[in-house]
């Protein structure tokens, strides 16, 4: 539902997935822009390397008419405005079947607060993206308190298909993990600028020649496990008090326990056991500089 940029690229993913999908919009000049933006977004998906090849079709309408009936998932792409989207669950709760998951693509809203009832929520989801989905497949899957395991499950299964890959979410938080990270690296940035610290120029070179690389490839916590040798126990033994430092200076009260650091390095030794650590850490190297080689050719065309 929504033929914006967010609802057509998942449109032409589900689409090359194998999927029927019916993508309905109600504005007129968006239905005439969807076969120009859906050959984009093939395109873009091609250029990825992302391609799945399953030659599914998509219809557009300007209604919901019949689209509901049968379907396996309703994704609803449109205004970032509460009383709009309470409106649409409405509509999607007294008329899709009961098997249909019924997601949300919101960039903040709750499911609970677009769908009050907790009674109501069982087939409620917020399946919360990256611009473009069709490119950045990761699938933040957020339930409500009243949501079903079973909508989970299948919500997770049916992104899986089209070649997303979803983290669920264990409660409802506002911005999800996406906007809370990608906000917290923001507000840091504009302390810094309006600081006189550096400036926007600086702040973006740090990210771009920095930090950026590093975290395509490993992530905040995999980043300090490989940074460090012994880890990232030592890591948080060696760096902690700084961090907690910068965190007061902030008004950020959050503790990084032992109890919290053992979790965390718990978590990294199941996903990299201690004996493959050199391991990884001699393939990042190994992937940054040619991470780096490629954005530095990217970078060069730029302004072309």
């Amino acid at each position: 539902m929504g033929a914006g940029s967010i609802g057509v690229s998942f449109a032409a993913t589900f689409a090359d997935a194998g999927g029927k999908v019916a993508l309905v919009e109600p504005l007129e000049n968006r239905r005439e822009a969807v076969e120009e933006e859906l050959a984009k977004q093939r395109r873009t998906i091609a250029a990825a390397g992302l391609e799945l090849g399953g030659n599914g079709r998509v219809s557009v309408s300007g209604e919901l008419g019949d689209a509901l009936q049968g379907v396996d998932l309703v994704l609803e792409c449109g205004p970032e405005d509460l009383e709009i989207k309470r409106r649409i669950f409405s509509e999607l709760i007294a008329n899709a079947g009961q098997e249909t998951v019924l997601a949300t693509a919101s960039s903040a809203l709750t499911i609970s607060t677009i769908v009050p009832n907790e009674a109501a929520q069982a087939r409620c989801v917020v399946a919360h993206p990256v611009n473009p989905p069709s490119v950045l497949r990761l699938i933040e899957i957020v339930p409500a308190p009243g949501t079903s395991a079973n909508a989970i499950a299948a919500a997770q299964i049916l992104f899986r298909s089209a070649g997303f890959q979803p983290v669920q979410l264990g409660r409802e938080i506002e911005g999800f993990v996406l906007n809370r990270l990608q906000g917290a690296v923001l507000r840091e940035a504009y302390r810094l600028v309006d600081e006189g610290v550096t400036d926007v120029a600086g702040v973006d070179t740090v990210m771009q020649l920095g930090l950026g690389p590093r975290w395509a490839l490993s992530g905040p916590f995999e980043t300090a496990d490989l940074n460090t040798p012994g880890g990232i126990t030592a890591h948080a033994k060696r760096m902690g008090p700084a961090y907690a430092q910068m965190g007061r200076q902030r008004g950020e009260t959050v503790n990084w326990s032992d109890a919290l650091v053992q979790r965390v390095a718990d978590e990294r030794r199941t996903q990299v056991p201690e004996d493959r650590l050199k391991h990884r850490v001699d393939w990042r190297a190994r992937s940054v500089a040619k991470l780096v080689a490629l954005r530095d050719r990217l970078a060069k065309g730029a302004d072309g």
